[in-house]
């Protein structure tokens, strides 16, 4: 949108939305610079505006120096412009997003392309999962963000199929790495083209470290930081490439300790590459993850660990890797433009919406007072449900109450034409929705569906076991 400042503008819409607009345009206009008029060109809801309609009932004040439709507005706006011989120009579809429209209320789009962190995923368990069920995992993790796919083998196991599943990996395009202290499975992995390992420590390092690929090493036990240098050392010498993990403890068997142990890794060694295994607190808090992931990407980008291990295996983790991808890209943005990770993308916030735009209670009156057809409209505003037609305007906490206020007055006015089946069904889904979004502390929009960021993005993929 242009610069606007000095001019008159006419804001196009319908009946319902008018006072609502009103609201919207008294903060606005001053912060943008303008002064403003709105029309209503004989019509209750402006998604159903044509230009064919306005040129035949809209009257544009000759004082006027732009016209801004709302953007649901169809038909050709340009034609409208060489008809009123001024310029028209659609608006957003919803009029609360007119501060942003007009360059009041939002930021210059932040550059998440960047990130610093690369993401291994594991799947677990993979020696014992059918090779379709692996390859189809292995995708849905590689799409969801992860950079090297982890073949997990099962503790107390050595499973002949590790050449098999690292080779149908490899030839999908997919980065591998292998998550076992068996040797036959560690070495059938390398042979098949799996590029890392882990993990490595000094009851397997005389063989890992013979391998030619990289390996995670970890201390021997996780309190025991000294180990860890004795190993690094050790790899050192052979020429073996490593990267360095103090191993993440579970919330309630030395969390923060562990932290700790990860600043000191750091300070003894400043250059090295290093690993955080995430999924020791997102699989193991029965918390949402996608919190818990910006936590600790924002640890890792600020501590320079480049590289993290997760799982989503946990119903509550199950958009983990997604969920990652994206900290990792806020973080990295936070710490190079130095900003706060805020306002930058809402797609984290999964339970409860960003941002709310309410009804004052004096715009739900008037829009009640303004309907004239039995239609229903349903509105998630000031901590109540509104349900209202032309009968007349219900609110509560209760739909079943709302529901059976509506019918009677159905009855009463219009006896001939009571709420059938179908509407009965609707006015249900739509109340049970809206009472969703008043428990959650989402926005509810009539008939548009709730917004749950990444979650609703990426869909229900079910649990991997």
């Amino acid at each position: 949108m242009r610069d606007v400042r000095g001019q008159k503008l006419l804001f196009v819409t319908g009946r319902l939305a008018e006072s609502s607009l009103r609201e919207v345009l008294s903060g606005l206009a001053l912060k943008a610079g303008f002064t403003w008029e709105i029309a209503v060109p004989g019509i209750q809801v402006a998604a159903l505006l044509h230009t064919s309609l306005l040129k035949r009932r809209l009257s544009v004040p000759a004082d006027v120096d732009r016209v801004i439709l709302p953007g649901w507005c169809q038909g050709d706006i340009e034609e409208l412009s060489r008809h009123f011989g001024k310029p028209f120009e659609p608006g957003p579809r919803d009029l609360y997003d007119l501060p942003e429209f007009f360059g009041t209320g939002k930021r210059r789009a932040a550059d998440l392309s960047r990130r610093s962190i690369e993401i291994v995923a594991e799947i677990n368990h993979a020696t014992r999962l059918p090779s379709d069920e692996i390859l189809t995992q292995a995708l849905s993790l590689a799409a969801a963000g992860a950079d090297v796919i982890d073949v997990g083998g099962v503790p107390g196991e050595s499973s002949p199929r590790i050449t098999e599943i690292v080779a149908l990996l490899k030839s999908h395009g997919l980065r591998v790495s292998i998550d076992s202290f068996d040797r036959g499975e560690v070495e059938q992995a390398v042979s098949a083209g799996a590029e890392l390992i882990l993990s490595c420590n000094h009851t397997n390092i005389d063989w890992v470290s013979r391998l030619g690929v990289e390996v995670v090493a970890i201390p021997d036990a996780p309190q025991d930081l000294d180990s860890l240098d004795r190993l690094a050392e050790r790899l050192d010498r052979v020429g073996c490439s490593f990267r360095l993990d103090p191993i993440l403890e579970p919330i309630g068997m030395g969390f923060a300790a562990s932290l700790a142990r990860y600043q000191e890794i750091r300070h003894r060694h400043p250059q090295r590459a290093m690993l955080m295994g995430v999924g020791n607190v997102t699989e193991l808090s029965e918390v949402d993850s996608a919190g818990v992931n910006l936590v600790l990407a924002a640890f890792c980008e600020e501590l320079g660990i480049q590289s993290i291990l997760t799982t989503q295996v946990a119903n509550w983790c199950r958009t983990a890797v997604a969920e990652f991808d994206l900290a990792r890209r806020l973080v990295h943005h936070a710490m190079t433009a130095r900003t706060i990770p805020k306002h930058l993308d809402p797609r984290l916030a999964m339970l409860r919406d960003s941002r709310l735009r309410n009804l004052s209670l004096p715009a739900l009156r008037e829009l009640a007072g303004a309907l004239t057809d039995a239609n229903y409209r349903i509105h998630a505003e000031q901590g109540e449900l509104h349900l209202m037609n032309s009968d007349g305007w219900w609110h509560g906490s209760d739909p079943f109450a709302l529901f059976t206020e509506a019918e009677k007055a159905a009855a009463t006015n219009r006896p001939s034409a009571p709420i059938d089946a179908s509407h009965a069904f609707y006015l249900g889904y739509e109340l049970a929705r809206a009472e969703l979004a008043l428990q959650l502390g989402k926005q509810y929009v009539q008939d548009q569906p709730l917004r749950f960021g990444l979650a609703g993005e990426l869909g229900w993929r079910g649990e991997h076991q």
